[in-house]
Protein backbone atom coordinates (compact mmCIF):
# COMPACT_ATOMS: atom_id res chain seq x y z
CA UNK A 1 0.00 0.00 0.00
CA UNK A 2 0.93 3.41 -0.68
CA UNK A 3 2.03 5.86 2.28
CA UNK A 4 -0.67 7.98 0.63
CA UNK A 5 -3.18 5.79 1.41
CA UNK A 6 -2.58 4.41 4.82
CA UNK A 7 -4.58 5.54 7.86
CA UNK A 8 -3.20 8.72 9.90
CA UNK A 9 -2.79 6.40 12.57
CA UNK A 10 -0.54 3.91 10.58
CA UNK A 11 1.55 6.70 9.39
CA UNK A 12 2.39 8.27 12.80
CA UNK A 13 3.17 4.88 14.14
CA UNK A 14 5.28 4.80 11.31
CA UNK A 15 7.09 7.76 11.59
CA UNK A 16 7.46 7.92 15.54
CA UNK A 17 9.06 4.24 15.07
CA UNK A 18 11.59 5.84 12.19
CA UNK A 19 10.59 3.49 9.45
CA UNK A 20 9.45 6.34 7.16
CA UNK A 21 9.97 10.16 7.62
CA UNK A 22 7.72 13.14 7.83
CA UNK A 23 9.36 14.35 4.71
CA UNK A 24 8.49 11.09 2.82
CA UNK A 25 5.25 10.66 4.51
CA UNK A 26 5.00 14.42 3.21
CA UNK A 27 6.35 13.97 -0.35
CA UNK A 28 3.96 10.44 -0.99
CA UNK A 29 0.90 13.18 -0.26
CA UNK A 30 2.12 15.90 -2.60
CA UNK A 31 3.02 13.12 -5.31
CA UNK A 32 -0.73 12.23 -4.91
CA UNK A 33 -1.84 15.54 -5.23
CA UNK A 34 -0.40 16.17 -8.69
CA UNK A 35 -1.09 12.65 -9.63
CA UNK A 36 -5.14 13.47 -8.95
CA UNK A 37 -5.75 16.75 -8.24
CA UNK A 38 -5.34 19.09 -11.63
CA UNK A 39 -5.30 22.65 -11.58
CA UNK A 40 -6.35 24.06 -7.86
CA UNK A 41 -9.39 26.39 -8.04
CA UNK A 42 -8.81 29.98 -9.26
CA UNK A 43 -10.58 33.06 -9.57
CA UNK A 44 -12.11 33.28 -13.40
CA UNK A 45 -11.24 29.78 -13.70
CA UNK A 46 -13.96 26.97 -15.19
CA UNK A 47 -15.43 23.67 -14.43
CA UNK A 48 -13.21 20.78 -15.38
CA UNK A 49 -13.78 17.09 -14.46
CA UNK A 50 -10.78 16.00 -15.59
CA UNK A 51 -9.48 16.37 -11.58
CA UNK A 52 -11.05 16.35 -8.43
CA UNK A 53 -9.53 20.15 -7.89
CA UNK A 54 -10.05 19.62 -4.09
CA UNK A 55 -7.26 22.23 -3.65
CA UNK A 56 -7.47 26.42 -3.59
CA UNK A 57 -3.88 26.65 -2.14
CA UNK A 58 -1.13 24.02 -1.97
CA UNK A 59 1.10 25.24 1.22
CA UNK A 60 4.08 23.29 -0.31
CA UNK A 61 7.19 25.37 1.66
CA UNK A 62 4.90 25.34 5.23
CA UNK A 63 4.61 21.93 5.07
CA UNK A 64 8.12 20.73 4.34
CA UNK A 65 9.23 22.96 7.10
CA UNK A 66 6.50 21.18 9.60
CA UNK A 67 7.74 18.12 8.53
CA UNK A 68 11.20 18.78 8.21
CA UNK A 69 10.86 19.99 12.30
CA UNK A 70 8.97 16.96 12.86
CA UNK A 71 11.72 14.36 11.70
CA UNK A 72 14.76 16.57 13.67
CA UNK A 73 12.64 16.40 17.00
CA UNK A 74 12.61 12.48 16.34
CA UNK A 75 16.13 13.09 15.80
CA UNK A 76 16.84 14.77 18.76
CA UNK A 77 14.64 11.62 21.03
CA UNK A 78 11.80 14.29 21.53
CA UNK A 79 7.91 13.48 21.30
CA UNK A 80 6.47 15.12 17.96
CA UNK A 81 2.85 14.70 18.84
CA UNK A 82 0.18 11.97 18.12
CA UNK A 83 -0.30 13.04 15.02
CA UNK A 84 3.65 13.11 14.46
CA UNK A 85 3.68 13.90 10.36
CA UNK A 86 0.67 13.21 9.18
CA UNK A 87 -0.55 15.61 6.15
CA UNK A 88 -3.70 17.05 6.62
CA UNK A 89 -5.70 19.70 4.56
CA UNK A 90 -8.17 22.65 5.97
CA UNK A 91 -11.14 23.49 4.63
CA UNK A 92 -10.64 27.36 3.42
CA UNK A 93 -13.22 28.95 5.84
CA UNK A 94 -10.71 28.96 8.59
CA UNK A 95 -7.79 31.57 8.99
CA UNK A 96 -4.25 30.06 8.91
CA UNK A 97 -1.55 33.10 9.70
CA UNK A 98 -0.02 34.50 6.88
CA UNK A 99 -1.70 32.17 4.13
CA UNK A 100 -4.76 33.07 2.46
CA UNK A 101 -7.93 32.69 3.79
CA UNK A 102 -10.65 32.99 1.07
CA UNK A 103 -14.03 31.34 2.15
CA UNK A 104 -13.93 30.46 -1.43
CA UNK A 105 -15.09 34.20 -2.01
CA UNK A 106 -13.97 37.35 -4.36
CA UNK A 107 -14.47 39.14 -1.66
CA UNK A 108 -11.77 37.36 0.32
CA UNK A 109 -9.70 36.51 -2.52
CA UNK A 110 -6.94 38.97 -1.77
CA UNK A 111 -6.89 38.25 2.69
CA UNK A 112 -4.13 36.95 4.02
CA UNK A 113 -4.74 35.97 7.68
CA UNK A 114 -3.24 37.70 10.60
CA UNK A 115 -3.34 35.11 12.95
CA UNK A 116 -4.26 31.16 12.63
CA UNK A 117 -7.47 29.35 14.13
CA UNK A 118 -7.46 27.27 16.71
CA UNK A 119 -8.49 24.06 15.82
CA UNK A 120 -5.68 24.40 12.85
CA UNK A 121 -3.28 25.46 15.51
CA UNK A 122 -3.99 22.54 17.81
CA UNK A 123 -3.93 20.44 14.57
CA UNK A 124 -0.40 21.66 14.04
CA UNK A 125 1.25 21.09 17.88
CA UNK A 126 -0.08 17.60 17.77
CA UNK A 127 2.51 17.02 14.58
CA UNK A 128 0.37 17.50 11.66
CA UNK A 129 1.77 18.69 8.20
CA UNK A 130 -0.57 21.19 6.24
CA UNK A 131 -0.61 20.51 2.78
CA UNK A 132 -3.02 23.44 2.13
CA UNK A 133 -6.69 24.48 2.06
CA UNK A 134 -9.62 23.07 0.58
CA UNK A 135 -11.89 24.33 -1.50
CA UNK A 136 -15.77 24.78 -0.29
CA UNK A 137 -19.20 26.41 -1.49
CA UNK A 138 -18.66 30.07 -0.78
CA UNK A 139 -19.02 30.75 2.77
CA UNK A 140 -19.92 27.39 3.11
CA UNK A 141 -23.14 28.48 1.53
CA UNK A 142 -24.04 25.43 -0.35
CA UNK A 143 -24.28 21.47 -0.67
CA UNK A 144 -22.41 20.73 -3.17
CA UNK A 145 -19.05 22.49 -3.66
CA UNK A 146 -20.68 24.51 -6.91
CA UNK A 147 -20.84 27.67 -5.76
CA UNK A 148 -17.24 28.33 -4.81
CA UNK A 149 -15.71 32.15 -6.66
CA UNK A 150 -12.73 29.27 -7.53
CA UNK A 151 -12.98 27.11 -10.48
CA UNK A 152 -12.85 24.42 -11.20
CA UNK A 153 -15.02 22.91 -8.05
CA UNK A 154 -14.29 19.72 -6.62
CA UNK A 155 -15.26 16.67 -8.24
CA UNK A 156 -16.27 13.29 -6.31
CA UNK A 157 -13.34 10.94 -6.31
CA UNK A 158 -15.61 8.11 -7.16
CA UNK A 159 -17.06 9.62 -10.00
CA UNK A 160 -15.56 13.06 -11.26
CA UNK A 161 -19.27 13.67 -13.24
CA UNK A 162 -20.85 14.01 -9.46
CA UNK A 163 -20.52 16.39 -7.03
CA UNK A 164 -18.34 15.96 -3.68
CA UNK A 165 -21.06 17.01 -1.27
CA UNK A 166 -20.90 20.93 0.53
CA UNK A 167 -19.74 22.85 1.95
CA UNK A 168 -16.59 20.40 3.09
CA UNK A 169 -16.64 19.02 -0.22
CA UNK A 170 -12.87 19.79 -0.93
CA UNK A 171 -12.25 17.91 2.48
CA UNK A 172 -14.23 14.99 1.75
CA UNK A 173 -12.83 14.55 -1.55
CA UNK A 174 -9.27 15.16 -0.58
CA UNK A 175 -9.36 12.80 2.09
CA UNK A 176 -11.11 9.86 -0.20
CA UNK A 177 -8.16 11.00 -3.05
CA UNK A 178 -5.33 10.66 -0.43
CA UNK A 179 -4.65 13.98 -0.79
CA UNK A 180 -3.89 14.01 2.75
CA UNK A 181 -4.99 11.69 5.49
CA UNK A 182 -7.31 13.55 7.49
CA UNK A 183 -9.05 17.28 6.52
CA UNK A 184 -10.71 20.05 9.29
CA UNK A 185 -14.30 21.03 7.84
CA UNK A 186 -17.38 22.64 9.45
CA UNK A 187 -20.68 21.28 9.76
CA UNK A 188 -23.50 24.01 9.93
CA UNK A 189 -26.11 21.52 8.33
CA UNK A 190 -24.83 18.73 7.26
CA UNK A 191 -21.19 19.98 5.49
CA UNK A 192 -18.97 17.65 7.35
CA UNK A 193 -21.31 14.39 6.97
CA UNK A 194 -22.99 15.00 3.69
CA UNK A 195 -19.79 15.40 2.03
CA UNK A 196 -18.46 12.23 4.24
CA UNK A 197 -21.36 10.15 3.04
CA UNK A 198 -21.44 11.06 -0.81
CA UNK A 199 -17.60 10.51 -0.83
CA UNK A 200 -17.27 7.37 1.20
CA UNK A 201 -15.47 8.63 4.09
CA UNK A 202 -16.09 9.36 8.17
CA UNK A 203 -17.20 12.48 9.23
CA UNK A 204 -18.11 13.97 12.77
CA UNK A 205 -19.99 16.98 13.44
CA UNK A 206 -19.29 17.21 17.38
CA UNK A 207 -21.36 19.03 19.92
CA UNK A 208 -21.57 22.58 19.78
CA UNK A 209 -19.01 23.94 21.66
CA UNK A 210 -16.81 20.72 22.31
CA UNK A 211 -14.12 22.50 19.21
CA UNK A 212 -13.55 25.83 19.39
CA UNK A 213 -14.79 28.05 16.87
CA UNK A 214 -11.72 30.56 17.00
CA UNK A 215 -10.65 31.72 13.72
CA UNK A 216 -14.14 30.09 11.72
CA UNK A 217 -14.83 32.77 9.30
CA UNK A 218 -18.60 32.51 10.43
CA UNK A 219 -22.13 31.22 8.28
CA UNK A 220 -24.67 30.49 11.24
CA UNK A 221 -22.82 31.31 14.50
CA UNK A 222 -25.34 29.45 16.42
CA UNK A 223 -24.86 26.62 13.93
CA UNK A 224 -21.10 26.14 12.84
CA UNK A 225 -19.28 23.59 13.94
CA UNK A 226 -15.60 22.67 13.28
CA UNK A 227 -14.65 18.97 13.18
CA UNK A 228 -12.90 15.85 11.78
CA UNK A 229 -12.88 14.48 8.12
CA UNK A 230 -11.01 11.13 8.05
CA UNK A 231 -10.94 7.98 6.01
CA UNK A 232 -11.45 5.73 9.33
CA UNK A 233 -12.87 5.63 11.98
CA UNK A 234 -9.79 5.77 14.48
CA UNK A 235 -8.50 8.59 12.80
CA UNK A 236 -11.67 10.77 13.37
CA UNK A 237 -11.15 10.24 17.15
CA UNK A 238 -6.95 11.02 16.59
CA UNK A 239 -7.86 14.44 15.33
CA UNK A 240 -10.89 15.06 18.13
CA UNK A 241 -7.69 14.33 20.87
CA UNK A 242 -5.87 16.93 18.97
CA UNK A 243 -8.65 20.05 18.48
CA UNK A 244 -11.28 19.44 21.19
CA UNK A 245 -11.54 21.15 24.14
CA UNK A 246 -11.97 25.25 25.95
CA UNK A 247 -10.64 27.72 24.20
CA UNK A 248 -10.13 31.08 26.33
CA UNK A 249 -10.58 33.36 23.02
CA UNK A 250 -14.20 31.35 22.33
CA UNK A 251 -16.96 32.35 24.59
CA UNK A 252 -19.06 29.23 22.90
CA UNK A 253 -16.65 26.82 23.21
CA UNK A 254 -17.52 24.57 26.02
CA UNK A 255 -15.45 24.19 29.08
CA UNK A 256 -16.32 20.84 30.03
CA UNK A 257 -13.47 17.46 30.32
CA UNK A 258 -12.04 16.27 27.09
CA UNK A 259 -11.77 12.69 27.00
CA UNK A 260 -9.34 10.63 25.07
CA UNK A 261 -12.13 9.89 21.94
CA UNK A 262 -9.61 6.68 21.23
CA UNK A 263 -9.88 5.01 24.59
CA UNK A 264 -12.18 1.88 24.59
CA UNK A 265 -12.70 2.73 21.11
CA UNK A 266 -12.74 -0.82 20.30
CA UNK A 267 -14.51 -2.20 23.57
CA UNK A 268 -17.82 -2.86 21.31
CA UNK A 269 -21.68 -2.14 21.48
CA UNK A 270 -22.79 -5.28 23.51
CA UNK A 271 -25.72 -3.50 25.65
CA UNK A 272 -25.79 -0.12 23.60
CA UNK A 273 -29.73 0.94 22.71
CA UNK A 274 -29.52 1.98 19.57
CA UNK A 275 -32.88 3.78 17.79
CA UNK A 276 -34.66 3.89 14.89
CA UNK A 277 -37.60 6.26 14.00
CA UNK A 278 -39.88 6.53 11.18
CA UNK A 279 -39.35 10.04 10.72
CA UNK A 280 -35.68 9.64 9.50
CA UNK A 281 -37.22 7.26 7.03
CA UNK A 282 -39.10 10.02 4.66
CA UNK A 283 -37.99 13.30 3.49
CA UNK A 284 -40.69 16.05 3.87
CA UNK A 285 -40.82 18.89 1.42
CA UNK A 286 -43.38 21.86 0.43
CA UNK A 287 -45.29 21.60 -2.57
CA UNK A 288 -45.28 25.01 -4.01
CA UNK A 289 -48.54 24.17 -5.96
CA UNK A 290 -50.87 22.50 -3.05
CA UNK A 291 -49.06 24.60 -0.18
CA UNK A 292 -49.00 21.42 1.53
CA UNK A 293 -46.15 19.69 3.11
CA UNK A 294 -45.75 15.97 1.72
CA UNK A 295 -43.52 12.80 2.46
CA UNK A 296 -42.16 11.05 0.22
CA UNK A 297 -40.36 7.75 1.63
CA UNK A 298 -35.86 7.45 1.33
CA UNK A 299 -35.13 5.67 -1.69
CA UNK A 300 -34.71 1.44 -1.44
CA UNK A 301 -31.22 1.28 -1.73
CA UNK A 302 -30.88 4.13 1.51
CA UNK A 303 -33.20 2.40 3.16
CA UNK A 304 -31.86 -1.01 2.96
CA UNK A 305 -28.44 0.04 3.92
CA UNK A 306 -29.75 1.70 6.98
CA UNK A 307 -31.32 -1.84 7.73
CA UNK A 308 -28.24 -3.57 6.82
CA UNK A 309 -26.28 -1.27 9.44
CA UNK A 310 -29.00 -1.74 12.28
CA UNK A 311 -29.03 -5.57 11.69
CA UNK A 312 -25.07 -5.68 11.84
CA UNK A 313 -25.13 -3.92 14.61
CA UNK A 314 -27.75 -6.11 16.71
CA UNK A 315 -25.46 -8.99 15.57
CA UNK A 316 -22.68 -7.81 17.94
CA UNK A 317 -24.80 -7.08 20.41
CA UNK A 318 -26.70 -3.57 20.37
CA UNK A 319 -29.89 -3.38 21.29
CA UNK A 320 -32.11 -1.81 18.28
CA UNK A 321 -34.68 -0.06 19.71
CA UNK A 322 -37.81 0.51 17.07
CA UNK A 323 -40.45 4.06 16.88
CA UNK A 324 -38.91 6.50 18.10
CA UNK A 325 -40.69 9.18 17.82
CA UNK A 326 -38.81 12.39 16.15
CA UNK A 327 -42.22 14.25 15.12
CA UNK A 328 -40.21 17.96 14.34
CA UNK A 329 -37.31 16.29 12.42
CA UNK A 330 -39.79 17.34 8.88
CA UNK A 331 -39.79 20.90 9.94
CA UNK A 332 -35.30 21.14 10.06
CA UNK A 333 -35.00 22.73 6.80
CA UNK A 334 -37.57 25.57 6.77
CA UNK A 335 -36.36 26.45 10.00
CA UNK A 336 -33.32 26.49 9.45
CA UNK A 337 -33.76 28.60 6.20
CA UNK A 338 -34.88 31.13 8.03
CA UNK A 339 -32.28 31.02 11.10
CA UNK A 340 -29.35 30.23 8.93
CA UNK A 341 -30.47 33.57 6.78
CA UNK A 342 -31.23 35.61 9.76
CA UNK A 343 -27.39 35.26 11.07
CA UNK A 344 -25.40 34.88 7.49
CA UNK A 345 -26.95 38.56 6.71
CA UNK A 346 -24.87 39.63 10.06
CA UNK A 347 -22.08 38.21 9.30
CA UNK A 348 -22.15 39.28 5.88
CA UNK A 349 -22.40 42.94 7.01
CA UNK A 350 -18.48 43.13 8.11
CA UNK A 351 -17.49 42.85 4.32
CA UNK A 352 -17.60 46.29 3.05
CA UNK A 353 -14.76 46.92 1.15
CA UNK A 354 -13.16 49.27 3.75
CA UNK A 355 -11.47 47.04 6.39
CA UNK A 356 -10.03 43.90 4.58
CA UNK A 357 -10.72 42.17 1.48
CA UNK A 358 -11.94 42.89 -1.65
CA UNK A 359 -12.54 46.96 -2.59
CA UNK A 360 -14.18 48.12 -5.60
CA UNK A 361 -12.19 50.11 -8.01
CA UNK A 362 -15.20 52.36 -9.20
CA UNK A 363 -15.64 55.78 -8.47
CA UNK A 364 -18.07 56.39 -5.84
CA UNK A 365 -19.93 59.23 -3.93
CA UNK A 366 -20.37 57.93 -0.85
CA UNK A 367 -19.54 55.35 1.54
CA UNK A 368 -22.89 53.57 1.23
CA UNK A 369 -22.14 53.81 -2.09
CA UNK A 370 -18.76 52.14 -1.75
CA UNK A 371 -20.72 49.10 0.29
CA UNK A 372 -22.91 48.51 -2.67
CA UNK A 373 -20.08 48.27 -5.40
CA UNK A 374 -18.18 46.65 -3.30
CA UNK A 375 -20.64 43.95 -2.17
CA UNK A 376 -22.58 43.90 -5.75
CA UNK A 377 -19.00 43.07 -7.49
CA UNK A 378 -17.70 40.63 -4.95
CA UNK A 379 -20.10 38.43 -3.83
CA UNK A 380 -21.21 35.24 -5.50
CA UNK A 381 -24.87 34.53 -6.12
CA UNK A 382 -25.65 32.49 -2.69
CA UNK A 383 -24.34 35.12 -0.39
CA UNK A 384 -26.48 37.59 -2.55
CA UNK A 385 -29.44 35.58 -1.63
CA UNK A 386 -28.70 35.18 1.94
CA UNK A 387 -28.41 38.84 2.85
CA UNK A 388 -32.01 39.51 1.15
CA UNK A 389 -33.75 36.50 2.61
CA UNK A 390 -32.00 37.16 5.98
CA UNK A 391 -32.52 41.23 5.96
CA UNK A 392 -36.60 40.16 5.19
CA UNK A 393 -37.46 37.41 7.74
CA UNK A 394 -36.01 39.62 10.86
CA UNK A 395 -37.55 42.84 9.67
CA UNK A 396 -39.80 44.31 12.56
CA UNK A 397 -42.41 43.25 10.81
CA UNK A 398 -42.19 39.82 9.87
CA UNK A 399 -40.06 38.65 13.08
CA UNK A 400 -42.86 36.95 14.63
CA UNK A 401 -44.09 35.74 11.44
CA UNK A 402 -40.27 33.85 10.89
CA UNK A 403 -37.51 34.40 12.87
CA UNK A 404 -39.13 34.08 16.35
CA UNK A 405 -41.63 30.85 14.67
CA UNK A 406 -38.29 29.11 13.54
CA UNK A 407 -36.39 29.70 16.77
CA UNK A 408 -39.35 27.61 18.87
CA UNK A 409 -39.42 24.82 16.55
CA UNK A 410 -35.64 24.70 16.75
CA UNK A 411 -36.70 24.48 20.66
CA UNK A 412 -38.69 21.45 19.98
CA UNK A 413 -36.30 20.02 17.82
CA UNK A 414 -34.20 19.99 20.92
CA UNK A 415 -37.25 18.73 22.64
CA UNK A 416 -37.57 15.40 20.17
CA UNK A 417 -33.62 14.61 20.89
CA UNK A 418 -34.30 15.38 24.80
CA UNK A 419 -37.16 12.82 25.14
CA UNK A 420 -35.21 9.83 22.64
CA UNK A 421 -32.23 10.09 24.70
CA UNK A 422 -33.78 10.36 28.26
CA UNK A 423 -32.65 7.71 30.57
CA UNK A 424 -35.89 7.71 32.11
CA UNK A 425 -37.89 7.78 29.04
CA UNK A 426 -39.83 5.47 27.06
CA UNK A 427 -36.55 4.77 24.43
CA UNK A 428 -33.65 5.45 26.44
CA UNK A 429 -31.48 5.79 23.44
CA UNK A 430 -27.89 5.85 23.72
CA UNK A 431 -28.04 6.89 19.71
CA UNK A 432 -30.28 7.02 16.56
CA UNK A 433 -29.14 5.39 12.97
CA UNK A 434 -30.50 7.23 10.43
CA UNK A 435 -29.60 7.45 6.85
CA UNK A 436 -27.23 10.29 6.52
CA UNK A 437 -28.15 11.83 3.32
CA UNK A 438 -31.34 11.11 1.41
CA UNK A 439 -29.48 10.08 -2.37
CA UNK A 440 -26.10 9.33 -3.49
CA UNK A 441 -23.39 12.12 -4.76
CA UNK A 442 -25.48 14.04 -7.57
CA UNK A 443 -24.26 15.03 -10.92
CA UNK A 444 -22.85 18.34 -11.32
CA UNK A 445 -25.18 20.82 -12.94
CA UNK A 446 -28.23 18.82 -11.92
CA UNK A 447 -29.35 20.23 -8.47
CA UNK A 448 -26.87 23.74 -8.57
CA UNK A 449 -28.87 26.52 -9.05
CA UNK A 450 -32.04 25.38 -6.86
CA UNK A 451 -31.13 26.87 -3.41
CA UNK A 452 -34.62 25.28 -1.46
CA UNK A 453 -33.94 21.68 -3.22
CA UNK A 454 -30.31 21.86 -2.59
CA UNK A 455 -31.23 22.47 0.85
CA UNK A 456 -33.23 19.44 1.03
CA UNK A 457 -29.69 17.50 0.95
CA UNK A 458 -29.31 18.10 4.28
CA UNK A 459 -32.68 17.32 5.79
CA UNK A 460 -31.46 14.31 7.26
CA UNK A 461 -28.25 16.27 9.07
CA UNK A 462 -29.80 19.22 9.97
CA UNK A 463 -31.84 18.64 12.94
CA UNK A 464 -28.40 17.61 14.99
CA UNK A 465 -27.31 21.14 14.16
CA UNK A 466 -30.37 22.73 15.52
CA UNK A 467 -29.73 20.63 18.66
CA UNK A 468 -26.48 21.24 19.16
CA UNK A 469 -25.87 17.63 19.49
CA UNK A 470 -23.36 14.87 17.91
CA UNK A 471 -23.43 13.18 14.96
CA UNK A 472 -21.19 10.83 12.70
CA UNK A 473 -21.64 9.83 9.19
CA UNK A 474 -19.86 6.54 8.01
CA UNK A 475 -19.41 4.62 5.07
CA UNK A 476 -22.46 2.00 4.38
CA UNK A 477 -22.27 0.17 1.49
CA UNK A 478 -22.18 1.08 -2.28
CA UNK A 479 -25.59 1.97 -4.32
CA UNK A 480 -26.04 0.26 -8.15
CA UNK A 481 -24.09 2.68 -9.43
CA UNK A 482 -21.21 2.29 -7.44
CA UNK A 483 -21.38 5.39 -5.51
CA UNK A 484 -20.94 5.45 -1.52
CA UNK A 485 -24.02 5.43 0.68
CA UNK A 486 -23.52 6.93 4.21
CA UNK A 487 -25.33 5.97 7.10
CA UNK A 488 -25.59 8.52 9.94
CA UNK A 489 -25.19 7.79 14.05
CA UNK A 490 -26.54 10.89 16.39
CA UNK A 491 -26.44 10.68 20.25
CA UNK A 492 -26.78 13.08 23.26
CA UNK A 493 -24.38 16.04 24.58
CA UNK A 494 -20.88 15.28 24.44
CA UNK A 495 -21.35 11.69 23.49
CA UNK A 496 -18.79 11.84 20.44
CA UNK A 497 -16.72 9.01 22.14
CA UNK A 498 -19.65 6.73 22.42
CA UNK A 499 -20.52 7.66 18.96
CA UNK A 500 -17.30 6.33 17.94
CA UNK A 501 -16.67 3.37 19.99
CA UNK A 502 -20.56 2.54 17.92
CA UNK A 503 -18.87 3.33 14.86
CA UNK A 504 -15.45 1.80 15.07
CA UNK A 505 -17.76 -1.49 15.90
CA UNK A 506 -19.45 -1.20 12.78
CA UNK A 507 -16.43 -0.84 11.01
CA UNK A 508 -15.20 -3.63 12.30
CA UNK A 509 -17.70 -6.08 11.55
CA UNK A 510 -17.73 -4.94 7.89
CA UNK A 511 -14.03 -5.02 7.18
CA UNK A 512 -14.72 -8.11 5.10
CA UNK A 513 -17.67 -7.15 3.07
CA UNK A 514 -17.60 -6.62 -0.74
CA UNK A 515 -18.02 -3.08 -0.47
CA UNK A 516 -15.12 -1.84 1.68
CA UNK A 517 -12.47 -3.39 -0.75
CA UNK A 518 -13.63 -0.90 -3.51
CA UNK A 519 -11.76 2.50 -4.23
CA UNK A 520 -12.72 5.67 -5.61
CA UNK A 521 -12.52 5.34 -9.51
CA UNK A 522 -9.32 7.95 -9.29
CA UNK A 523 -7.66 5.56 -7.27
CA UNK A 524 -8.75 1.94 -8.90
CA UNK A 525 -7.57 3.51 -12.69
Amino acid sequence: MELADLSAQQLADLIRKKEVSAVEALEAALARVAAVDGAPGALDGQPDAEGVHAFITLTEERARAQAEAVDAKLAAGEVPGPLAGVPFTVKDIFTVKDTPSTAGSRILANFGAPYTATPVARMEAAGGVMLGKVNLDEFTYGSSNESSAFQPAPRNPWDLDTVPGGSSGGSAAAVAAGEGALSLGTDTAGSIRQPAAFCGVVGLKPTYGRVSRYGLIAFGSSLDCPGPVARSVTDAALMMNAIAGPDARDATAAAVPTPDFTAGIEDGVKGMRIGLSPDYDQITFFNHETGELESQPLPKEIAQAVERAADKLSEIGARIVEGVPMPHTRYGIPAYFVISRVEAASNLHRYDGVKYGYRSAAKVGDLRELYRKTRGEAFGLQPKLRILMGMYVSAAQYSEQYYQRALRVRSLIRSDFDAAFDPEGAHKVDALLTATTPTTAFKAGDVYGDSVLMQYADQLTVPANHAGVPAISMPGGLDAGGLPIGVQLIGPDFAEASLLRMARAYEMATEADAWRQQRPMVLAG
